[in-house]
């Protein structure tokens, strides 16, 4: 239970935005968001309900996010875990974020919306990647959309060649599982190769199945 009396005065410790920020938060889409959403290739998903939130990655080719109109996206919901917890969600409450990444870029943009999930096949149709038509697609009405500064990409020196992580410098997929799997015995050498190889390829190749 969270004490109130120790809560901070947040209207104490920060500045309010400056009216220009103000103004560009707004309730529709406009040029320069269709023109990024034009070269989006990555966006993370946020959903809630009762049981809990949940945050997930979304990627595809430059557009994969259609504009349907200056109040509506759409985006195609590709195989991943099939734990589906994004769309259970919605089925409860359909309120939604949208936060785009722009490789190279210091910028991000948000959408703050409510989203649905849908099967119409004319909208399945004009969703389909690499030859594949999705099961379903979310459809998001947008309440706000607007751009975000940048510094938090600068913080991290997310684009930096040198701040690629060597991916034997932490715990592969393959000995993750294998050692959750294992439930404190040896983990199996041979396993952990052979899952690591699947994933890898997996990740690269099985993106539409």
């Amino acid at each position: 239970m969270t004490d109130t009396a120790t809560l901070p005065d947040l209207d104490t410790l920060y500045d309010p935005p400056a009216e220009r920020i103000q103004k560009s938060v707004l309730d529709h889409l406009v040029d320069f968001h269709r023109q990024y959403l034009a070269a989006a290739t990555f966006f993370c998903l946020a959903t809630g309900s009762a049981r809990g939130l949940d945050a997930s990655p979304r990627g595809g080719p430059p557009g994969f996010v259609h504009v349907l109109d200056e109040r509506h996206v759409a985006f195609a919901d590709w195989p991943g875990n099939n734990r589906i917890e994004s769309m259970r969600n919605l089925q409860d409450d359909d309120r939604v974020g949208m936060l785009f990444l722009f490789p190279g870029l210091d910028i991000f943009m948000r959408i703050n919306g409510r989203g649905r999930v849908r099967t119409a096949p004319a909208l399945l149709a004009q969703l389909a990647e690499g030859g594949k038509v999705p099961k379903t697609a979310i459809v998001v009405a947008i309440d706000e959309v607007l751009f975000h500064c940048g510094k938090a990409v600068n913080r991290a020196g997310l684009w930096k060649p040198d701040a690629l992580l060597d991916r034997r410098a932490l715990p592969t997929p393959g000995r993750m599982v294998t050692a959750l799997a294992a439930a404190g015995t040896p983990v199996d050498a041979a396993e952990v190769a052979k899952l690591d190889a699947h994933y890898d390829h997996a990740v690269k190749h099985d993106l539409y199945g």
